[in-house]
C-alpha cells in the first residue's frame, strides 16, 4: 500500500501559526488557554429548537447505550472488521472537526495547549477521560510521541456489555479521534494504537500515538484509516472537493463570483441544492421563492454556473428597480430613433443573454401590461426591440425570482395566470435563515473570511457570546443583514481580536430568551445579556435628573474590568488602552478586588 500524502511544511504553518511547531507535556501550563473552562463555555444548548452547540459546530446529545445498539447492528451486520474500519473513520472526521475549532478560536495558543484541548474536548464530549503520561512533538523534525490513559471509556462500556471480555482492543472510534485530532494540527500522518484495553481485562484502557514513519509497518492501521482520504476527511465542510449538497457550495477561488457564493449545511440547503443539480442540465424555467435576502440570485447564478449554459453570459435584471416606461427596451432592446433621447441602437437584456440565462429578480412587480409582453417572448422565444421591425429569435433560459405569493398576485388579479404557469415550471423555495440555523455558523465564517480579507482587517474569529447571540437572532434580513453584520463586526474589532457581541449589534433587538451554557464549573446556567458598559451605567444615572448617583469606585472597577475584557486578560495592552503602566493597573484590578473595610 502506498503512504498516505503529505501536507507540506508551508502549509502545516499556514494551518497551524508560527506557534504550533513543537511542545511537549513538560511545557503543558494548566492555566494557558484554551482552558476546561474555556472549552466548557463553549458548549450552549438551545432547547427551544432542538439545537445543541460547540462553539460553531452542531452536536448531539445521544444516549450511550443507543450508540452501543447501533455498534452492535453494525458489528453484527457488516462484521467485525468492516464496523471497525466505519467506527474508526467517523471517530477521525470528529477528532479533525474539533481540532478545526480549537485551531480557529485559539489562534495564539500555546502549542502543548493546543495538543492538549483535544484530550479536554473528548472529555467534555462525554466520551473518555484522557491522563496524558507524556507528549512530545516538533513539526520541523516530524516527529510526534505521545502516551496516555483512558478512563470511563464509553466504547468499553458498550462492547463489554454486549461482547463480554475479549482478546482485541475495542476503543476503536476513540482511537479514531485520536489520530484525526493530532493528524490535523500537525499536518502528516500521527498514528494512534491501543496497547491496553478494559475490553481485553486491562483496569485502565493505554494509547501510545507516534508520526507515522515511527511505527514502521502501518499497513493494519490504514486499513481501518484508509489513510489515502484523510486530507479530504479532516478538511473544513466548505472547502473545494466536498459534496455541494453536504457542505457549502463556493467558489473561493473565483474572486469574480465569490460574492455570489451560496454556503450551508442544513436540511433545506441540501434540499435546495439537490433540486438545483436535479433541473440544472435541462432547460426547464426555474421560479426561485423566498423573503427577501435569501440568496435567490446566489441560487440562479450557481444554476447558471453548473448548467450547459455555463460558458455563455449570465445576464440579470432587478424588475422592480426599472421604471415601467423602460422595462420594455430595457428586456427588448431600442432601435436608433425610436423615441426622444434614443440616438442609437441597444440590444436588451433578452439578446445579450442570448445562449446563457436570463435571471428577471423581483419578477411580481412587472405591470400586466409588461408581463403580458414577457409572456410572449417566453411562449415564442422570439423578441422585437422598441421601434423596430425585425424579429430576433433568442435561445434564453429565464430564471425568476419572488419575494411574494404569486398565487395569490394571481387570485388578486394583478399576476397573469398564463404567465404564472410558464414562470413555475420548476419551483425551488429558498426558507428563511431563521429557519435553517445550522447554516448559520458556516456564513459567519465564510463572510468573515471574505470581509476581513476585502477590508484588510485581521479578527481572530467570534467569541462564544457572539456566536450564542447569532445563533438567537431572528434575522429578518436573512443571509444579506448576517452578511452586514459580520462586516460591520470585522470594521469595528481590533486587530489580533475576536469580534463580540457590541461589535456587530447596534439597534437591532436581540431576543431576551437566553441560549443555555455550561458554566465553567459545569452548572447549567443562562447566557446572560453583555453586562451594561460604563457610558451606559453614566447614561442612565443622568437620566434620573440628579436623583440617581454614580459611585467613584464602581466607575473605576467597572473601567478596569471592561478594558481587561477587552485584551482578553492582557494587562499590558488593557494599560495601554488606559493611558496607564501595567504596574499601575495591577495594583489598581488587586485594590478593586479586595472587600470594602468597614466604616
Amino acid at each position: 500500500m502506498t503512504k498516505p500524502p503529505r501536507i507540506s511544511l508551508a502549509e502545516v504553518a499556514r494551518q497551524t501559526g508560527a506557534m504550533l511547531r513543537r511542545g511537549d507535556s513538560k511545557h503543558f501550563v494548566e492555566g494557558q488557554a484554551p482552558t476546561m473552562g474555556d472549552l466548557t463555555e463553549s458548549l450552549f444548548f438551545s432547547p427551544g429548537d432542538g439545537r445543541i452547540w460547540l462553539n460553531d459546530q452542531r452536536m448531539l446529545l445521544l444516549h450511550s447505550s443507543a450508540v452501543g445498539h447501533m455498534r452492535r447492528e453494525l458489528i453484527d451486520t457488516l462484521g467485525m472488521e468492516r464496523a471497525r474500519g466505519l467506527l474508526t473513520r467517523a471517530g477521525y472526521v470528529s477528532g479533525a472537526r474539533d481540532a478545526q475549532l480549537v485551531r480557529e478560536r485559539w489562534p495564539n495558543a500555546d502549542a502543548a495547549n493546543v495538543f492538549m484541548a483535544g484530550t479536554r474536548l473528548h472529555a467534555l464530549e462525554g466520551v473518555v477521560k484522557v491522563t496524558p503520561l507524556a507528549f512530545d512533538f516538533d513539526i520541523d523534525r516530524g516527529t510526534y510521541e505521545g502516551e496516555f490513559l483512558w478512563e470511563h471509556s464509553s466504547e468499553d462500556d458498550e462492547h463489554i456489555s454486549a461482547y463480554g471480555i475479549g482478546t482485541e482492543a475495542a476503543c476503536w472510534s476513540q482511537v479514531g479521534y485520536a489520530t484525526g485530532y493530532v493528524t490535523s494540527l500537525f499536518g502528516q500522518l500521527v498514528i494512534f494504537r491501543e496497547v491496553e484495553c478494559r475490553a481485553m481485562g486491562a483496569s485502565v484502557c493505554r494509547v501510545i500515538g507516534r508520526h507515522a514513519a515511527g511505527w514502521g509497518d502501518i499497513s493494519e492501521d490504514l486499513r481501518y484509516l484508509e489513510a489515502k482520504d484523510f486530507r479530504r476527511l479532516s478538511a473544513p465542510a466548505s472547502e473545494p472537493g466536498e459534496a455541494p449538497a453536504t457542505a457549502a457550495a463556493a467558489d473561493d477561488d473565483k474572486p469574480a463570483t465569490e460574492r455570489h457564493d451560496i454556503v450551508g449545511a442544513s436540511s433545506a440547503f441540501n434540499s435546495a441544492c439537490h433540486q438545483l443539480a436535479r433541473v440544472a442540465g435541462t432547460r426547464a424555467t426555474v421560479l426561485f421563492t423566498g423573503e427577501s435576502g435569501v440568496g435567490k440570485e446566489a441560487f440562479a447564478r450557481r444554476l447558471h454556473r453548473i448548467s450547459p449554459r455555463a460558458g455563455e453570459p449570465f445576464v440579470a435584471v432587478n424588475c422592480a428597480a426599472i421604471p415601467e416606461t423602460l422595462i420594455e427596451s430595457e428586456l427588448f432592446g431600442v432601435e436608433r430613433g425610436a423615441f426622444t433621447g434614443a440616438s442609437q441602437s441597444r440590444p436588451g437584456r433578452f439578446e445579450r443573454a442570448d445562449g446563457g440565462t436570463l435571471f428577471l429578480d423581483e419578477i411580481g412587480t412587472l405591470s400586466l401590461v409588461s408581463q403580458g409582453k414577457l409572456l410572449r417572448a417566453l411562449q415564442e422565444g422570439e423578441v422585437e426591440r422598441v421601434g423596430g421591425t425585425r424579429v430576433l429569435e433568442v435561445d434564453v433560459r429565464v430564471v425568476a425570482a419572488t419575494n411574494v405569493d404569486l398565487q395569490a398576485e394571481v387570485r388578486a388579479g394583478r399576476f397573469r395566470e398564463d404567465l404564472f404557469y410558464r414562470l413555475n415550471v420548476y419551483p425551488i423555495h429558498l426558507p428563511p435563515l431563521r429557519e435553517r440555523r445550522d447554516d448559520i455558523p458556516l456564513l459567519m465564517a465564510h463572510f468573515l473570511r471574505r470581509e476581513a480579507r476585502r477590508h484588510g482587517r485581521h479578527p481572530t474569529g467570534f467569541t462564544p457570546r457572539a456566536v450564542r447571540a447569532m445563533l438567537h437572532y431572528a434575522f429578518p434580513g436573512n443571509i444579506r443583514e448576517l452578511q452586514n453584520l459580520v462586516e460591520r463586526g470585522v470594521i469595528s474589532a481590533e486587530d489580533g481580536q475576536a469580534i463580540d457581541v457590541a461589535h456587530m449589534f447596534r439597534r437591532e433587538q436581540l431576543s431576551d430568551e437566553a441560549l443555555l451554557a455550561i458554566g465553567a464549573h459545569g452548572t447549567l446556567q443562562k447566557s446572560a445579556a453583555p453586562p451594561p458598559r460604563l457610558l451606559d451605567l453614566l447614561g442612565e444615572a443622568l437620566q434620573t435628573g440628579g436623583a440617581g448617583h454614580v459611585e467613584l469606585d464602581a466607575i473605576e472597577r467597572q473601567l478596569l474590568q471592561e478594558a481587561t475584557e477587552a485584551e482578553h486578560g492582557n494587562l499590558a495592552a488593557a494599560a495601554r488602552r488606559l493611558g496607564i503602566t501595567r504596574a499601575q493597573l495591577a495594583y489598581r484590578l488587586q485594590r478593586a478586588a479586595q472587600p470594602p473595610s468597614p466604616a
